[in-house]
């Protein structure tokens, strides 16, 4: 037992000084492109857990949500609720594209945030903002996509960090930000007759 600890001790010295020695070489800090597309669970549950640590770290921060604005979620009533100074939070969606059924309704309210979150990038006191589902506004031509990198590549302010979810990143997207996840379906309780569950889902 005590080799093994010896042995063990050893290893994490040099894991240690290596990270280190790679933790000197880390000196830039400015605002990111974050982008969190993919076909599993934990896009928007990942961007409002960031928006969870701007607010510990007194951080004002602001949330535009495309597409499923007009389903209450618990995200939503927690952060309006709780935290409405500390987190501007604009609904833009009139809900899932099936439900409304009008293209060009949905373009405009996709139109109406992308102008609401514009603004939000550009407010010198707001250091986050989480374009919630702005991924499927994109995918489906409801706003351009050289229009939304192009701003975010030349007007977005250096320090502010943007993050963009939804399925379907488009090539552009995943290539002008900084930090991409993609999140992966592995297994899904909706193929076995499971409806959307209050605390997991919304």
């Amino acid at each position: 037992m005590e080799d093994t600890n010896s042995r063990h001790t050893e290893k994490m010295r040099k894991i240690k000084a290596a990270r280190d020695r790679m933790m000197q070489t880390k000196t830039e800090e400015r605002g990111l492109i974050i982008v969190h597309t993919g076909t599993g669970k934990g896009k928007s549950s990942s961007g409002f857990g960031m928006i969870m640590r701007c607010i510990a770290h007194q951080m004002p921060c602001a949330v535009v949500q495309f597409i499923k604005g007009a389903r209450a979620t618990g995200e939503r009533d927690f952060l309006q609720k709780h935290f409405p100074d500390a987190c501007k939070f604009v609904v833009s969606g009139e809900g899932f594209t099936w439900e409304t059924q009008d293209r060009e309704r949905d373009i405009a309210a996709a139109r109406n945030g992308w102008e609401q979150a514009k603004a939000l990038i550009l407010d010198p006191e707001v250091q986050f903002v989480l374009l919630d589902e702005i991924n499927i506004a994109l995918r489906n031509d409801y706003l351009e996509i050289d229009e939304v990198v192009d701003f975010l590549q030349t007007q977005k302010p250096l320090m502010t960090h943007v993050a963009l979810t939804g399925r379907n990143a488009k090539p552009e997207l995943i290539e002008a930000a900084d930090l991409v996840t993609e999140m992966t379906l592995v297994k899904h309780p909706f193929r076995d007759g499971i409806k959307a569950q209050k605390g997991v889902e919304f």
